[in-house]
């Protein structure tokens, strides 16, 4: 993946169609080394992708219009190097072959915690950011 040598932080896109689950991700991952950037909006988070540089991307799994799978999905299209990571209080009805199948890194269970949420996705962005890497 080529990072921009211009940017200091790598970017995580967080898409959840509750505000108050997109607030609570800020909170805990505000002094995580992240710019983070929130969608309430499937739709919504495509179209980021479409315009601004993704490094992480954690999609909640039930959403109007298109389920996180297949927002993933379609995520893997735009932004093929960016990490995917699934967050759902419904973990047992996701098929791990088809976390694998579409290149999930992660899967996290609402109610998360936080240190294992922090673990997911610095484990993701040593993969997909070696400029983080690097200076760790």
């Amino acid at each position: 993946m080529e990072t921009d040598p211009r940017r200091e932080q790598p970017t995580l896109l967080v898409v959840d169609d509750e505000e108050r689950i997109l607030s609570a991700l800020r909170r805990t991952l505000r002094r995580e080394g992240y710019q983070v950037i929130t969608s309430e909006s499937v739709y919504e988070a495509l179209e980021i992708l479409d315009t601004q540089p993704v490094d992480l991307i954690l999609s909640d799994q039930k959403m109007p219009g298109m389920s996180g799978l297949q927002f993933l999905e379609e995520a893997a299209k735009r932004r093929p190097d960016a990490a995917r990571m699934l967050i759902t209080g419904w973990t047992e009805k996701i098929p791990a072959e088809k976390l694998e199948e579409l290149g999930i890194r992660g899967l996290i269970t609402k109610p998360w915690d936080d240190a294992r949420l922090k673990e997911v996705l610095r484990q993701a962005c040593d993969a997909v950011w070696p400029v983080v890497t690097a200076r760790a």
